[in-house]
């Protein structure tokens, strides 16, 4: 089992920037990948962004550019650096671990950016 706890979201303008953290707990050494997702109500929840064991990371094509995911010097954590925020950005971010086929999702918070 893995538990997972976001923190970093918030309200902020138009072309700011918020920095979101995420802590992993628990059986962490069998950690695949970790990965931040996106979700409006009433849709699925999309990717943003994720990173793999050995550092490697794709993008959602929406975000490229503008936000950057890394890993901390301790293996349990995962940050997204997110720059040139926009108002379409204003979505609840999920953090996800993956171990092996099952996956592990944070309670969600909260961006808002307005215009």
């Amino acid at each position: 089992q893995v538990q997972l706890v976001e923190s970093g979201g918030g309200l902020v303008q138009a072309g700011g920037s918020l920095r979101l953290s995420c802590v992993a707990s628990g059986s962490i050494f069998g950690i695949d990948d970790m990965g931040w997702y996106r979700q409006a109500p009433g849709d699925q929840r999309v990717l943003v962004a994720r990173i793999t064991n050995d550092g490697s990371t794709n993008y959602a094509d929406s975000v490229k550019g503008r936000f950057t995911i890394s890993k901390g010097n301790a293996k349990n954590t995962v940050y997204l650096q997110m720059n040139s925020l926009k108002p379409e950005d204003t979505l609840v971010y999920y953090c996800r671990a993956r171990v092996g086929v099952n996956l592990y999702w944070g309670q969600g918070t909260q961006v808002t950016v307005s215009s």
